[in-house]
């Protein structure tokens, strides 16, 4: 395994569509993916897109952990374990939609405030050709669109409604993030 160098904001590796996986489970896309792992649990990320790491190809993984808050009526689909996804494609399963901060292993030191979908729907290939198909809400849905949109060359300040909540994370965490969950 090794440690792989991510790509910034203005790589040209961040603009330009991913390619589609001829076959999910060929050697290659595996050590891809172990690299990958290891890359984000280096990073402190909690997802991953290959073209982030110089690599055109439609994959991505992503953790959607449980917090430690005690709330019990929180929706199982809000949550999910360490997920490599293969030639991945989703679709809303509702118009709602909620802002959240984000931040992005490919624009360091910046976090913004992002319009996402709330309740989704996404499929992909495990690395072993098994269909995964999941609904997602929360965290969990946001994580996933925001790494899909590295497959189609968008990064998270490309979706965001007004360049005003663009700001440097240590600034943020030293004022405190207003809550714009809606």
């Amino acid at each position: 395994m090794a440690i792989l160098k991510i790509a910034r904001m203005g790589d040209p590796s961040l603009s330009q569509p991913a390619e589609p996986v001829a076959d999910p489970t060929a050697s290659e896309i595996n050590q891809l993916l172990e690299d990958m792992n290891e890359t984000m649990v280096d990073a402190n990320g909690t997802g991953l897109a290959a073209p982030q790491v110089h690599v055109r190809k439609r994959v991505l993984l992503f953790m959607a952990e449980r917090g430690s808050s005690d709330q019990e009526e929180v929706s199982e689909t809000e949550h999910a374990p360490l997920t490599a996804l293969i030639n991945p494609s989703w679709t809303k399963l509702s118009d709602q939609m909620s802002i959240g901060w984000e931040g992005c292993l490919s624009v360091p030191g910046l976090t913004g405030a992002v319009a996402r979908y709330c309740h989704i729907q996404y499929q992909g290939y495990s690395p072993v050709g098994e269909l995964i198909k999941r609904e997602a809400s929360g965290f969990h849905a946001r994580v996933f669109q925001h790494e899909f949109d590295h497959l189609d060359g968008i990064l998270y300040p490309q979706r965001m409604k007004s360049l005003d909540l663009l700001v440097f994370t240590d600034e943020a965490q030293r004022h405190g993030l207003p809550n714009i969950n809606q």
